[in-house]
């Protein structure tokens, strides 16, 4: 009796069994963590690799768009150096935030993300970047190659957002915005991030 590979037998984690992109840094896999639609902050656990509930969003400010991490890819050292005034990174995936014209409410699943930008954080010390990134083969956003050509307010809402998601009254945020980037700087990110995975954990 012949056994089906391993490969489809279970799931592939979705930090370490994804690839990162079809042709990164240009363009890369974004694993969707969160929808526009969530009041809910979900993580993908670092152990299983299944979705759960990290905590309910505090206030009722929502991610303006998909929200998710590139693959194979880890803030360490090298993305360290290209935040200033971050001590170290923050030790997780690259963040991806995925501009597209038509609603996405369903998480746990990845598509193919064209690089345009990123928004530069720190939070508590740590490089806490933000790719920026629109729907490949989007009909509307599909050609953008910049964050400059997105419309401003989206770019607006993304920063007040990031800004404010961990805000609690009376208390003073560690969330410090660095600056806002264009697909070069970006790209120097993801490659990164790409050396900081294969350094701390192998190639596969």
């Amino acid at each position: 009796m012949s056994f089906p590979s391993p490969f489809y037998r279970w799931r592939p984690h979705p930090w370490h069994g994804l690839e990162v992109g079809p042709n990164p840094p240009d363009v890369v896999h974004a694993f969707i963590e969160m929808t526009p639609f969530d009041h809910i902050k979900y993580e993908v656990d670092k152990t299983t690799g299944y979705l759960y509930v990290d905590r309910p969003q505090r206030t009722s400010s929502l991610t303006p768009t998909l929200y998710g991490f590139i693959p194979r890819t880890y803030s360490g050292e090298r993305v360290r150096a290209l935040s200033q005034g971050a001590k170290c990174g923050d030790g997780d995936p690259l963040d991806i935030c995925i501009v597209s014209e038509r609603p996405i409410n369903r998480s746990e699943i990845f598509l193919n993300a064209t690089v345009v930008g990123v928004l530069q954080f720190v939070d508590n010390k740590e490089a806490d970047d933000k790719i920026i990134s629109v729907l490949e083969n989007d009909h509307i956003y599909g050609r953008i190659t910049s964050i400059g050509e997105l419309p401003k307010v989206i770019v607006e809402r993304l920063k007040h957002y990031f800004h404010t998601y961990k805000m609690i009254e009376n208390l003073k945020s560690d969330m410090k915005f660095i600056g806002t980037a264009g697909p070069e700087k970006a790209k120097e990110i993801i490659c990164a991030a790409i050396e900081d995975y294969q350094f701390t954990f192998g190639n596969h």
